[in-house]
């Protein structure tokens, strides 16, 4: 393969990634025209079509998807080889990508984020908001911040926040209508508003533990989001009951407008954690990341 085929090819995985051209473009800092043109080069080099195209969308055909999967492991090997020659240098530098709930950016990752960039101007940090558990590999990120529980057995995670609670709340129009649940048996008679993380998961139930008991109950309800700002927002305007993390409502509480519901029911867990894969090289930029983020207990 020629030297310039090797260079579209980064450039059909970034259409993959994007899920379009646009973004692709602008990931690269190019034009969309010079994408379009260069996957078109790409193809008629190959002898077969790698995207299907809409006017909204491209996806893999069976041929691309061949390609992209025999490509992905190669290149993996040549990025972690460059940051391993990087992280060789004095100054941290290189690409870091997070991905990571919008509560969890603004409560743990903006403040050190912020931080970096201003001590070390060579590290650039792409953020990822997204509810759904995104796969490391699948999704090229180095790192994720997920509460503790969710974490999977082959990633390594490092805390970076407090324990948390979860928090059962609705407006005070809402329980003055419908009653205050005492025990979570009860919900099943309130409307609750439900959590998706992922288009192809169940359903998030509730669980609950106290009194000496660990309860997990299914609900239902008007609405199922996949971001908790829109829980939250449904929660104010009436309808039911949300199931959030404590500290994404604590001042909707303290000004009224939400009321809280079973907190003796809602035991204090482990919270946020940065996990990585044990398998991939470990950049500068990386370790950086990590030890900024590391959640010290105060007086340690």
């Amino acid at each position: 393969m020629k030297r310039e085929e090797l260079a579209d090819l980064t450039v059909l995985l970034a259409v993959v990634e994007e899920g379009n051209f646009t973004r692709a473009a602008v990931r690269l800092g190019i034009s969309q025209s010079a994408v379009s043109h260069t996957i078109r080069r790409l193809e008629a080099a190959l002898g077969f079509r790698a995207l299907n195209r809409t006017s909204r969308s491209v996806s893999l055909t069976d041929m691309g998807e061949k390609l992209i999967a025999s490509l992905r492991p190669g290149l993996a090997q040549i990025e972690e080889r460059i940051e391993e020659l990087r992280s060789i240098g004095d100054r941290p530098s290189g690409l870091v990508r997070i991905t990571a709930s919008l509560a969890a950016v603004r409560a743990i990752l903006w403040p050190v984020m912020t931080e970096i960039s201003r001590d070390y101007p060579d590290i650039q940090i792409e953020i990822n908001t997204n509810s759904r558990l995104s796969d490391l590999a699948e999704g090229r990120f180095d790192a994720a911040v997920r509460l503790a529980e969710m974490v999977g057995p082959d990633l390594i995670a490092v805390p970076v926040g407090p324990a948390v609670a979860m928090a059962a709340v609705a407006s005070p129009d809402y329980l003055a209508g419908r009653g205050v649940p005492e025990h979570p048996d009860e919900l099943a008679r309130h409307d609750c508003i439900v959590m998706r993380f992922g288009a192809n998961t169940a359903p998030y139930d509730w669980e609950f533990e106290g009194r000496g008991e660990e309860i997990v109950r299914k609900v239902s309800g008007p609405f199922i989001f996949n971001e908790s700002e829109l829980c939250i927002r449904a929660a104010l305007e009436g309808f039911g009951i949300a199931y959030i993390p404590l500290p994404e409502v604590e001042t909707e509480i303290a000004d009224g407008r939400l009321q809280r519901v079973l907190a003796d029911w809602c035991e204090p867990f482990e919270g946020f954690h940065l996990c990585y894969s044990s398998r991939r090289q470990m950049s500068s930029a990386l370790r950086i990341v990590i030890d900024r983020l590391r959640y010290r207990i105060a007086g340690t």
